[in-house]
């Protein structure tokens, strides 16, 4: 919590006038009684009506100052503690965006929604109160209790049995109920994670009639949830009965022996009056501490967690002496390079100590079974991830000698699975290039063979996306994020998967743009179907993490059995000519 109280700082004028107000609230609650008394015992056993009236007025300006004071708190407490939690989303999703894939891989999607939301908004309220009711709450009672004793010491006894038994009860409550409270974020965290996943596959699980089993799935994660929050709800829910009971056996108490001493003329009518009202301001405020405690520990759980995620250092960073401008004609090398998902443990290495070599404006393909490396090997040029040994090179340097924002900004790179963003088309096309023109964006997108499908919609460009693209077709939005890439005129476009989805003569229509548009550009090109790659100036066949054959198409019919496999399987050629 210390840690997350920096974000405070900026609004420190509000911070500290919204506990002077709720002070003054206090001040003014703690005379009420008081005149109260006076007003008993001076004006009313003595019927003095005047004394009546002028003390009454004197409680309403008071009550009218106190009121001051609360609205003023309200509004300081309300302000300072909305512009921490806008202050601290940001930031939590500004570090969010520093995370490597293997940073992302650690904190799940559905669990860095729920920290981004709800446990900012858990720390946010609390924030609110502390500035309103733990100022109150503490100074009330104190205040009450002096006052409490200034009136009657012997009474104020009472007070000393019952307090003890109140912060026994809180100190119970802190016990149990924080870990408990830990227990309900990482299981909502559970929760939302499923949510997201049947959202945004929902349509998958309407094709293999899987509602059945994705709604036993989310009951389990849902009744998992409901169980861990009844049980904390059940540690908080014993909390207020048993505190209500105490307070209730003392202002019987402080009636029973508070009545004797009035009885027997010790204690004026207007006292006992006054007593028991500060007593009952006590106990009350005590059962508010005890309710903030409740807040405290789901605030403190939250606090934990979204310190998990300011904490953590993004294991992909630029040097401190980052080199920029190197990335220029775009020559890429591998040298023995070995990758696992595991980094340095090295369990399962995924590539393994590969070396080639991408010449600058070359295109060179990779082919390769599901699970190869293939998207592995890509992912390591723009520092997506770290090899564990080896090197890649770009222009003949280390691409982690290099500040990431020029890496990354040199290379175009198209993802297996594309991914638009609502908006318009036009704002997807430049989503890495806000300020090109309209001339750029249409360049980018007749090469990528999406400018033709884009003009038939009746807004065109202007044409609005729902949720990652939802109301285009598969090929359409590959060829949207292909023409996104080419807009960067990057010195390296990297194609993984990307034209699956397009028909063959699309497909090699936007090769040809690709040859006119990037002449000058590495394309690195990772392709299931062979007739991707039959023009490539070099093609790698991966297998099982290795090089299993490396050439041009010409060359690997003639030395590549695996190459000749694939190459039958999909074009139906029976008559092959194998290695000699």
């Amino acid at each position: 919590m210390r840690t997350l109280a920096a974000y405070l700082r900026p609004y420190w004028k509000a911070v500290l006038l919204a506990p002077l107000l709720m002070l003054l609230e206090v001040y003014m609650d703690l005379l009420q009684p008081k005149l109260m008394a006076s007003i008993v015992n001076d004006g009313v056993m003595k019927g003095d009506l005047a004394h009546v009236r002028s003390t009454g007025l004197l409680m309403l300006g008071y009550a009218l100052i106190g009121l001051i004071g609360g609205i003023g708190c309200t509004v300081f407490s309300s302000s300072a503690a909305q512009n921490f939690g806008t202050d601290l989303r940001e930031a939590l999703f500004r570090k969010v965006q520093t995370f490597s894939y293997k940073n992302l891989d650690r904190f799940k999607e559905g669990s860095l929604v729920t920290r981004l939301t709800g446990d900012i908004v858990q720390v946010q309220n609390l924030v609110q109160m502390t500035l309103r009711i733990l100022v109150r709450a503490p100074f009330l009672a104190l205040g009450s209790v002096i006052m409490a004793l200034t009136i009657s010491p012997k009474l104020a006894l009472i007070l000393a049995v019952a307090i003890p038994l109140l912060f026994l009860v809180l100190f119970l409550l802190i016990r149990f109920s924080f870990p408990l409270f830990s227990q309900v974020q990482q299981k909502l965290d559970g929760l939302n994670t499923v949510l997201q996943e049947n959202f945004s596959g929902i349509r998958v699980v309407k094709a293999f009639v899987r509602g059945p089993f994705e709604e036993a799935r989310f009951g389990r994660a849902n009744e998992d949830y409901t169980a861990v929050a009844l049980k904390a709800a059940r540690a908080v829910a014993i909390n207020m009965p048993v505190m209500t009971l105490i307070m209730n056996v003392s202002i019987v108490a402080v009636l029973w022996f508070g009545g004797a001493q009035t009885w027997n003329g010790e204690l004026p009518v207007g006292d006992l009056v006054a007593f028991i009202n500060y007593v009952t301001q006590v106990l009350f405020s005590l059962l508010m501490v005890g309710m903030m405690m409740v807040f405290i520990s789901r605030a403190k759980a939250s606090a934990d967690r979204i310190n998990e995620v300011m904490t953590t250092e993004a294991d992909i960073q630029s040097p401190a002496q980052a080199l920029k401008d190197t990335v220029q004609a775009g020559r890429v090398e591998f040298r023995n390079v070995a990758f696992s998902y595991e980094g340095e443990d090295r369990k399962e290495l995924v590539l393994k100590h590969l070396s080639f070599t991408a010449e600058a404006g070359q295109t060179l393909a990779i082919l390769g079974p599901t699970g190869s490396g293939k998207s592995s090997l890509v992912s390591l040029i723009p520092r997506l991830y770290d090899p564990v040994e080896g090197s890649v090179l770009i222009d003949g340097t280390d691409v982690r000698e290099m500040d990431l924002h020029h890496l990354r900004g040199r290379i175009g790179m198209v993802l297996q699975q594309a991914i638009l963003f609502s908006g318009t088309i036009r704002d997807n096309i430049r989503f890495g290039r806000p300020e090109a023109s309209q001339e750029e964006v249409e360049a980018a997108a007749r090469a990528a063979e999406a400018h033709e499908f884009i003009m038939s919609f009746p807004d065109g460009y202007d044409t609005v996306l729902g949720q990652r693209g939802i109301n285009l077709s598969g090929g359409q939005k590959q060829r949207i994020s292909i023409a996104r890439a080419l807009l960067l005129r990057p010195a390296i476009l990297i194609l993984d998967d990307s034209t699956s989805a397009v028909d063959l003569g699309t497909e090699s229509r936007i090769q040809r743009a690709l040859k006119e548009l990037m002449a000058e550009t590495t394309c690195i090109l990772i392709a299931q179907r062979i007739s991707s790659v039959l023009d490539a100036d070099r093609i790698l066949v991966l297998e099982d993490g290795e090089i299993a054959a490396e050439g041009t198409h010409a060359e690997l019919m003639e030395s590549s059995r695996v190459y000749q496999d694939i190459y039958r399987s999909q074009l139906g050629k029976e008559e092959v000519s194998y290695g000699r």
